[in-house]
């Protein structure tokens, strides 16, 4: 709570408006009871009909304006805790941008989702009800006692036992109960991982036919979940009935001595009936009081996922050097390279170093797992090695601030995410201030003109989130094309002409290779037939470069790549 608060701070203006709200509310409640006692003890028992009808119309008039300054109150605290969520959001969603690849791992998809969305409402909901019931609870319960004990007399001394054997009770049960809010949160986590899976890959549980077991799955993890909230909600359960006998048995002890009192004539039946009413709002306020407090354990629970999130820096931090000050253009450099993703036992590269150079085509061929996409990943920052240097036109990479760094690099992953809207929409990621002529350029090189000029609205076609609208090769293409529209120093493509058929690879290696100026080109490929006509080819193996040369020098020096291009291309061809 601490880290979001001090986060996200709550406007005193508003809260010091919600409370004298509040306090004016209570007031007006309070001062019903002695209106209704004074209106029995002067009015009926002397059949003063004047003095009922007096009464009758300012407690009227003061329950309207209760009522309208607790509408009043209830729509301020419903905008500070909206606009308190709001901001709450809006800094996890800024966080979660800066997170570099190794945080995300940490944390995963489904637990990040869970903590800015159901995580922050519970936050928001317990915000409401602490600024509405919290304030106006202890206001009442206050107001009550000096009331009952002004009214009642002894009568009031009830209220000695009732309060502590209510906060005893209510304390236990929230005890009890917030041991299960941080595992329902954990089990949740799990449970929308499940969800995601299967909606992510639902293609793939279709074509095996493995709906059946997936179902078994998540069933296995929903009825852990619904498990763990029925042994919550049973233990949650016993509030209302607690607090329902220890208010029946408090009134029934009231109105049993207060009868005692009216007979001995110690006290009017009016101040009986306001001391009744009085001892109940003090119940109540002990009572709405509980639930506030019973919200609490799942709120501090939540918040605490959300101050995990806020709290976690990135491993990646900006450099001060400005890259205007670069003493080389277009030049990507490893120096002795080590690296190992965060929780492995083995780096997945070890000692790599070679120079990519302005107008050179630098290609990657090796097995699948060797580490061939790590190599790409170091460049524009998404991870750090563990030794050595990634030098970026002459300095360390980590010398630049992250936004400069990546302004330099138009990088294709290996899976090609396109987001929701249109073709046009999807280019502007590469260059937000694209134009159409622009547009037409980039999918020329990337070969992605032809699908795109056959669709009816052309640049303005719809793409379905994550680009599921298009086919494989189409997505492929369609990165390619955001990547060029970025007009990079460096191209990094991650495998990202394996849905191309041969004819339109060579096609767009040839239209890629016209128009790349002075840029640096560093691909990741499977097949021979991409990297034939590279300037530098790095054979990889078991996250170490095993052979670095031209198609002719590697087949002759190189025998890991002369097997390679023999399964793939034939003897005969080669």
């Amino acid at each position: 709570m601490k880290t979001i608060f001090s986060r996200i701070k709550l406007k005193g203006s508003h809260i010091l408006l919600l409370s004298a709200l509040i306090l004016a509310s209570a007031v007006a409640e309070m001062m019903l009871p002695s209106l209704l006692a004074q209106m029995i003890n002067d009015g009926v028992a002397h059949s003063a009909n004047g003095s009922i009808l007096t009464l009758a119309a300012v407690m009227a008039g003061i329950t309207a304006l209760a009522c309208t300054v607790s509408f009043l109150s209830v729509r301020i605290a419903s905008r500070i805790s909206t606009d308190f969520s709001a901001r709450l959001r809006e800094e996890v969603f800024t966080k979660v941008q800066s997170f570099s690849a190794a945080e995300l791992d940490r944390f995963g998809t489904a637990s990040l989702v869970t903590r800015s969305t159901s995580d922050i409402a519970n936050v928001q909901n317990f915000l409401t009800m602490l600024l509405r019931i919290g304030i106006l609870a202890p206001m009442m319960a206050v107001a009550g006692l000096v009331f009952s004990a002004a009214t009642g007399g002894q009568v009031s001394s009830v209220l000695n036992v009732a309060i502590p054997v209510l906060l005893l009770g209510c304390g236990v049960i929230v005890l009890l109960a917030s041991r299960y809010s941080v595992l329902l949160r954990k089990k949740l986590d799990k449970l929308n991982q499940l969800f995601l899976e299967s909606l992510e890959g639902v293609r793939v549980i279709r074509a095996f036919n493995r709906q059946t077991a997936e179902s078994r799955r998540f069933d296995g993890a929903n009825a852990d979940y619904t498990s763990t909230a029925m042994r919550s909600g049973r233990i949650t359960s016993l509030l209302m009935p607690v607090i329902n006998v220890i208010f029946g048995v408090t009134t029934a002890a009231v109105l049993g001595l207060g009868a005692h009192y009216v007979e001995t004539g110690a006290m009017e039946v009016g101040s009986l009936v306001a001391n009744s009413q009085y001892i109940s709002m003090v119940l109540m306020s002990v009572m709405m009081l509980a639930l506030v407090i019973m919200m609490f354990p799942t709120a501090y629970a939540c918040a605490g996922r959300i101050a995990q999130v806020l709290e976690t820096d990135s491993c990646i931090r900006d450099g001060s050097f400005p890259a205007k000050n670069r003493p080389l253009r277009s030049t990507v450099e490893f120096r002795h390279v080590t690296f190992s993703y965060p929780g492995a036992q083995e780096p997945v590269l070890k000692d790599i170093s070679f120079e990519a150079h302005p107008g050179e085509v630098t290609a990657i061929i090796g097995g699948t797992g060797r580490g061939k996409s790590s190599i790409l990943k170091l460049i524009p920052r998404l991870y750090d090695p563990l030794f050595g240097e990634v030098l970026i036109d002459g300095i360390d990479a980590k010398e630049y601030t992250v936004n400069e760094l990546r302004s330099l690099i138009g990088y294709v992953p290996q899976k090609n995410i396109l987001f929701s809207g249109d073709i046009a929409s999807n280019l502007n990621f590469g260059n937000q201030f694209g134009t159409e002529q622009e547009w037409s350029e980039a999918t020329r090189i990337a070969c992605a003109e032809e699908f795109i000029l056959k669709k009816a609205d052309t640049y303005h076609a719809p793409i379905a989130q994550g680009g599921t609208n298009l086919s494989g090769g189409q997505r492929q293409r369609m990165a390619i094309a955001r990547a060029i529209m970025k007009k990079p120093e460096i191209y990094l493509f991650d495998d990202s002409f394996s849905a191309l058929d041969m004819k339109t690879d060579q096609k767009l290696r040839k239209n890629l290779k016209a128009a790349m100026g002075d840029a640096t080109v560093i691909m990741v490929a499977q097949r021979i037939s991409t990297v034939l006509d590279a300037d530098r080819i790095l054979v990889v193996d078991d996250g170490t470069i095993v052979g670095q040369g031209t198609h002719t020098e590697l087949m002759a020096t190189c025998p890991l790549y002369r097997e390679i291009a023999q399964i793939q291309l034939g003897k005969e061809a080669i």
